[in-house]
C-alpha cells in the first residue's frame, strides 16, 4: 500500500508482535504522526460499530481535532463488522480498518493495531460500549500529567459494575486475588489487573515482544514493558445492549496460563532459561502433562496389575498402563504444551502423524520405563508403585528432551 486511500483496508502485519520505535513505512507514506492512536478489536459488533465510532469522534474532534486516529482491527466477523466500519472511513477521516483472516483473539488483534498506529499514546477499549467512551479524556489527561500507563479502573473512586451476578463478581475477585499471589510485583501495582481499557505510551513498549494468552493484555504491558508511573481513573462497567457477552470459561483458563507464563518468563528462573536458551516455560507445562499422566498410569496398573484386581503379570499390566498414559499425554501437550505448533497444523492426518512419532518416542521411553521399574524392585526398593513413580521420573526426562529436540520441532511450519 503505497498511499492510504480513505476506503481502504490496512495491511495485517505477519511480524512477530512486537511494537516498533516507527510505524512500518506502508503506514507512514501519505500520513502524518498523530498524538493518539486507539485501537478497537471486534467480532460481531455490527449493531454497535456505527455508535461507537460516531461517539468516539465526536469527543476526540472537540479535545484533540484532527491528532487521532481510530483503528477497528476485525477478525473477519461473520455479521460483517469489518465492512460496516469500512463503510464509514469517508465520513469519519480519522478512522482505519483492518480486517483479520488468518488469526484470531482480542490480544493478538490490539498489538496488530499498535503496530500499524501511528500514535505517540496507543489505547485500547472494546468495541462493545461496554467501556464508556467519556473516560477516555480523563485516560488522555493522565498521561499528559505524566503517566507511562492509565488505566481505567473499576475499583477505585468512582469505578463499579452496574449489574453484575454474585458469580461474576466471585470470578473477577477471586481472578484478581489469584492473580496478586501467582504475579504481585504485577497485578499489585493496579487496582484493575483485568481492564481492557487502558492507554500506555508507545515508548514504554517499543522493541518488547508481547505473548499474551487471552484477552488480557495489560497484564504483558506491565509485566513486559518499562512502565514507572501508573495513573488510575474510575469508570462503570455497563452491560451490553446489543449483542452477546463473549466472556467464557476459557477466558479464565487463558488468564491463569497467562499468569504462569508471565511469571515464568519475567522471574529469575525464567531470565536464567532465557540466558541458557532453555525452554522452561515448555519443560514445566510438560511436566505438568507427565504429572496427569502418572495418575492414568498408577490407576491402569493397579486395576491390571495388583493382586486384589485382575492380577495380570507386572510387565504386561505396565505396558498397558504405559500405552495410555502416553496417548493422554500426547492429547494434552498437543492442545497445550507445544500448542503454538498444534495450531498452525490441525488436519486429522497431520495430528495423527504427530501422535505416531510422539508415541515411537515415549515407547522407547517406556521400554527403559519398563526396564527401570524391574531394576529397581528386584535390587533396591521391592515395592511396585515407589519403583513405579521412580522409572516414570527416569523416563519424563528422557521423553522431554527427545520430543523437544525431534518431535513436535520437525513439524512445525517454516
Amino acid at each position: 500500500m503505497s498511499i492510504i486511500q480513505p476506503d481502504s483496508l490496512l495491511l495485517v502485519p505477519t511480524s512477530p508482535l512486537r511494537i516498533s520505535e516507527l510505524p512500518p513505512k506502508s503506514s507512514r507514506i501519505g500520513a502524518e504522526a498523530v498524538l493518539f492512536s486507539l485501537v478497537i478489536p471486534t467480532y460481531n459488533e455490527a449493531a454497535n460499530i456505527k455508535k461507537m465510532i460516531g461517539v468516539l469522534s465526536g469527543l476526540l474532534d472537540e479535545f484533540i481535532p484532527g491528532n487521532y486516529e481510530l483503528i477497528v482491527v476485525d477478525d473477519d466477523s461473520p455479521d460483517g463488522t469489518w465492512d460496516i466500519a469500512k463503510s464509514l472511513m469517508r465520513e469519519y477521516p480519522q478512522l482505519r480498518v483492518m480486517r483479520r483472516q488468518h488469526e484470531k483473539g482480542l490480544s493478538s488483534a490490539v498489538i496488530r493495531g499498535w503496530q500499524v498506529a501511528r500514535g505517540s499514546i496507543l489505547g485500547v477499549i472494546d468495541g462493545d460500549l461496554q467501556h464508556p467512551p467519556h473516560v477516555l479524556l480523563e485516560l488522555l489527561n493522565t498521561i499528559e500529567r505524566g503517566a507511562d500507563l492509565a488505566v481505567a479502573s473499576r475499583h477505585v473512586d468512582g469505578g463499579g459494575v452496574s449489574s453484575w451476578s454474585f458469580i461474576r463478581r466471585f470470578l473477577s475477585r477471586g481472578a484478581q486475588i489469584l492473580g496478586l499471589i501467582i504475579l504481585p510485583g504485577v497485578l499489585g501495582r493496579v487496582s484493575d489487573p483485568m481492564s481492557g481499557y487502558f492507554l500506555v505510551h508507545r515508548n514504554c513498549i517499543v522493541g518488547k515482544t508481547l505473548s499474551p494468552v487471552g484477552y488480557k493484555i495489560l497484564l504483558e504491558v506491565i509485566g513486559r514493558g518499562n512502565i514507572s508511573q501508573i495513573g488510575e481513573v474510575g469508570y462503570v462497567f455497563c452491560e451490553r445492549k446489543q449483542g452477546e457477552s463473549k466472556v467464557t470459561w476459557k477466558h479464565y483458563f487463558d488468564y491463569l496460563h497467562h499468569l504462569i507464563r508471565l511469571r515464568l518468563s519475567t522471574g529469575r528462573l525464567g531470565r536464567f532459561s532465557q540466558r541458557l536458551g532453555f525452554p522452561l516455560g515448555r519443560f514445566i507445562r510438560f511436566g505438568l502433562v507427565g504429572l496427569s499422566g502418572v495418575f492414568v498410569d498408577m490407576t491402569v496398573l493397579y486395576l491390571l496389575g495388583d493382586p486384589t484386581t485382575l492380577n495380570l503379570p507386572l510387565t504386561l499390566s505396565k505396558i498397558i498402563a504405559g500405552e495410555i498414559a502416553i496417548f493422554n499425554n500426547f492429547l494434552w501437550n498437543d492442545i497445550w504444551t507445544f500448542s503454538d505448533v498444534s495450531s498452525q497444523q490441525n488436519q486429522w492426518h497431520q495430528r495423527v502423524l504427530r501422535f505416531l512419532k510422539f508415541n515411537l518416542i515415549c515407547l522407547a521411553g517406556l521400554t527403559l520405563n519398563v526396564f527401570v521399574l524391574r531394576l529397581v524392585f528386584a535390587f533396591i526398593i521391592p515395592n511396585r508403585y515407589i519403583a513405579n513413580l521412580i522409572a516414570i521420573a527416569v523416563a519424563t526426562i528422557w521423553n522431554f528432551w527427545v520430543n523437544l529436540k525431534l518431535s513436535w520441532r520437525v513439524t512445525q511450519v517454516k
